[in-house]
């Protein structure tokens, strides 16, 4: 079974224009989460997939794999679907974002895992025990809730479980949350049938696309990590980011 990582990388961001290519300490971006990939035991292959020649040529001249893709894509989903189309020998794709210069080579595995050994398996992805009042209610932080077996139930920007009979203040400490790190394993087969999926309702509600997959009846193994994961959105992000490698030079936690 053949292993693929695809890192989705755009140049035009809202936020953040040609976030890919900004410099951490030397090196770019998508470099820094090229080689982190490259790191993980259970991928055969890492690949680049962006519509953008000045990424494209980038990421070829620092040695990396690269595939120009549609601009019209509306997701990193529909990016590495076009990249599963076109490199069938692969039977499970690991979408990678191309925003997370500190991912953890074992996080990648993780993903793989389960998708590698169960058959009846979709989808997998990540979440991280919520310990901070902040993020909990920070809507642009992803909450997830998951059955008994960690097949997802349902994903909101709202915290959940809403806890009736407690106080907003003591919620940390009287249930558990968990916020959902959004990188995803996909058997490829299944990939493709993702990318032609119309909007449903709770994504139409909520602007999360994997609501679409639950919705359409695609099961989600939700993994759990201890480890913290530090993307760059904005350029605030950025200088946050600075800050962290600085302190985790000082040996600073």
């Amino acid at each position: 079974m053949k292993i693929l990582g695809v890192i989705p990388a755009r140049y035009q961001s809202s936020r953040f224009p040609g976030k890919s290519l900004v410099i951490i300490n030397g090196s770019s971006m998508i470099e820094r989460v090229y080689h982190q990939a490259q790191k993980a035991v259970l991928l055969d292959e890492v690949i680049v997939a962006t519509d953008d020649r000045r990424i494209f040529d980038h990421v070829q001249a620092f040695g990396g794999k690269a595939m120009m893709t549609s601009a019209d894509h509306e997701s990193g989903t529909d990016r590495c679907a076009e990249v599963a189309r076109q490199m069938e020998e692969f039977e499970i794709v690991i979408n990678i974002q191309g925003d997370e210069p500190f991912i953890l080579p074992t996080q990648i595995d993780l993903l793989v895992k389960h998708l590698k050994f169960e058959a009846n398996l979709d989808i997998s992805t990540l979440a991280k025990k919520i310990s901070d009042e902040e993020e909990l209610f920070n809507p642009n932080v992803v909450k997830v809730v998951f059955d008994l077996n960690g097949k997802a139930l349902y994903f909101s920007r709202h915290p959940i479980p809403y806890l009736k009979n407690a106080d907003r203040k003591d919620w940390l400490l009287q249930g558990e949350h968990y916020k959902h790190i959004g990188m995803y394993g996909f058997k490829s087969s299944i990939l493709k049938q993702l990318s032609t999926l119309k909007a449903g309702r709770y994504y139409r509600m909520e602007s999360l696309e994997q609501l679409k997959w639950l919705e359409n009846g695609y099961s989600i193994r939700v993994e759990m990590t201890d480890q913290e994961t530090l993307g760059i959105d904005t350029p605030e992000d950025l200088d946050r980011a600075l800050d962290y490698m600085r302190d985790r030079e000082k040996g600073v936690d």
